[in-house]
């Protein structure tokens, strides 16, 4: 069973940046796709970027240019680097394996104006 572990948001300005780690455990041989969510009070819960393999990427339009997301599998470790934060950016950020029902439990972004 894979654990999924995020890491690194916190409360930031407009226009600031953060870099959110999710960390992956447990018994795999190779993840498959990777991504990353977010939650917002009263929304439902948006798809932000996605990442194949080692290089192969999909992004939400409203964060196209603005976040990026990475991996690296000697680490673990799958990246989401968010710039340019603006305060509707504010959720909670939750990565899954890509087609299992696989969450962390979320890490929170607040983005003040």
């Amino acid at each position: 069973q894979v654990q999924l572990v995020e890491s690194g948001g916190g409360l930031v300005q407009r226009g600031g940046s953060l870099r959110l780690s999710c960390l992956a455990s447990g018994s795999y041989d190779r993840l498959p796709a990777m991504a990353w969510y977010r939650q917002a009070p009263g929304k439902q819960r948006e798809l932000v970027a996605l990442v194949i393999g080692g290089a192969k990427t999909k992004y939400a339009d409203s964060v196209k240019g603005r976040f990026t997301i990475s991996r690296d599998n000697t680490k673990n470790t799958v990246y989401l680097e968010v710039n340019s934060l603006k305060p509707e950016d504010s959720a909670v950020y939750c990565c899954r394996v890509g087609g299992t029902n696989l969450w962390g439990q979320g890490t929170q972004v607040t983005v003040s104006s």
